[in-house]
């Protein structure tokens, strides 16, 4: 592989949240990042790439995905009418749509069979582009409770130790539990209690006994207590977090995800746009408190990860930016979204060895960014440049050769 030195950039490198600026140089050798220092001090590399002054960051990190699904009106009715061909060829084609937004890591909370953990292997093997794909595989619901569509229905402990024992030999990279109801299952209510905390505290049990993080679909009080309580690494959502709860968490060490675009676009389209009307109505309910408990968790200084659970309706894979900056809206600095998004991100999605920080010997997924997003977020909605892995899915800097190399070219 072509090595490549991307020079006289800022530098955003995600490791303590400063911005360096003057005049600084990225090496990329054999697909990882080989050195890293200001341009006077820079080795010799096949290709120069002038980043005029703009910054260079880590990639971006999406904590909450849903790669088999693409945004549909009514995303159960997705999953029931789509085979596993086509929900498999959905998730690639989104898998590319996030890599090409500067999104180089995706963390996947739930799809039926084995789909997204068996793209992520591809993606490894080089058989189709995409991000790093931490996949939970199907979900792990009461019978009948949130998800069950696309999750394993277990009832006692015995039954969800057994069912998270089964994803893990499926290849699930962390498991994911339903503790509440949900917005988009008929039936239930979001706020009601699902998965008791024993069952979750054994279904943490069994995770951490294999290394893999816990990550908990909790949106009424109750349900969110009884995961903190159990141990889970994060809360998914958290609509009804309050101080009490901040603190348990804080104290815990516990992740929230908030997923502010999980709601919105669902109540801005409507049901002109053919969701169902409870659907619409769930949201609706949700919505406001979702954004009043986001600005109270930023002032508890809760450990933030950025998901938008992409894929959900009007939910598009490309929409994290539009996150980070209503994250930024409602109260959170600029740094500390781009933080939640890169190195926060890695360490909730445990690929904090691999990406979410630009250091040597990490994977190359990194953006070149028009502007300073640590002064103004929107700066996010001008990235010129993305790579992953040391590829190219997006080139718009200009471009010297040295005498007799040969270019990378951006894929197609």
């Amino acid at each position: 592989m072509t090595s490549w030195l991307l020079r006289n950039a800022r530098l955003f490198d995600g490791v303590d949240g400063n911005l360096r600026t003057g005049a600084w140089s990225v090496l990329v050798d054999g697909g990882r990042l080989a050195w890293i220092g200001p341009d006077e001090a820079a080795p010799n590399a096949d290709v120069v790439r002038d980043a005029a002054g703009r910054t260079v960051m880590p990639g971006l990190i999406n904590a909450h995905v849903h790669l088999a699904n693409d945004g549909a009106a009514d995303l159960a009715a997705q999953v029931r009418d789509d085979s596993t061909t086509t929900a498999a060829l959905r998730a690639s084609a989104n898998a590319l749509i996030s890599l090409r937004a500067g999104i180089t890591t995706v963390k996947d909370c739930g799809a039926s069979d084995n789909v997204v953990i068996d793209l992520g292997r591809a993606i490894d093997a080089g058989v189709v582009p995409g991000p790093h794909v931490v996949a939970a595989g199907r979900v792990i619901t009461m019978t009948g409770g949130h998800g069950y569509f696309m999750g394993v229905e277990a009832d006692g402990v015995d039954a969800v130790r057994a069912a998270v024992r089964g994803e893990l030999k499926r290849g699930a990279k962390f498991i994911k539990a339903m503790a509440t109801g949900g917005v988009l299952t008929s039936g239930v209510k979001p706020t009601q209690t699902a998965l008791l905390r024993e069952e979750l505290a054994v279904i943490v049990e069994e995770a951490h006994h294999a290394g893999r993080r816990v990550s908990t679909h909790a949106i009424g009080r109750e349900g969110i207590e009884n995961a903190i309580l159990a141990g889970v690494d994060t809360i998914e959502h958290g609509f009804h977090l309050d101080e009490e709860l901040f603190a348990l968490a804080i104290e815990r060490g516990t992740f929230l995800v908030p997923t502010l675009s999980a709601v919105g676009g669902i109540v801005t389209e409507g049901e002109a746009g053919g969701t169902p009307a409870w659907i619409v109505d769930k949201a609706g309910t949700e919505m406001e408190r979702s954004r009043t408990m986001f600005r109270a968790a930023v002032q508890a200084g809760m450990h933030i990860a950025a998901g938008t659970d992409s894929g959900t309706p009007f939910n598009p894979h490309d929409g994290l930016v539009d996150e980070l900056i209503e994250m930024v809206q409602i109260g959170l600095t600029p740094t500390r979204a781009l933080l939640s998004a890169t190195r926060d991100g890695a360490v909730n999605a445990d690929v904090l060895d691999v990406t979410g920080t630009l250091e040597v010997g990490k994977s190359a997924d990194l953006l070149v960014v028009d502007g300073d997003p640590t002064a103004d977020i929107t700066a996010l909605k001008s990235i010129m440049f993305v790579a992953k892995g040391g590829e190219l899915y997006r080139d718009e800097l200009p471009e010297r050769e040295l005498v007799g190399a040969h270019t990378t070219g951006a894929h197609a």
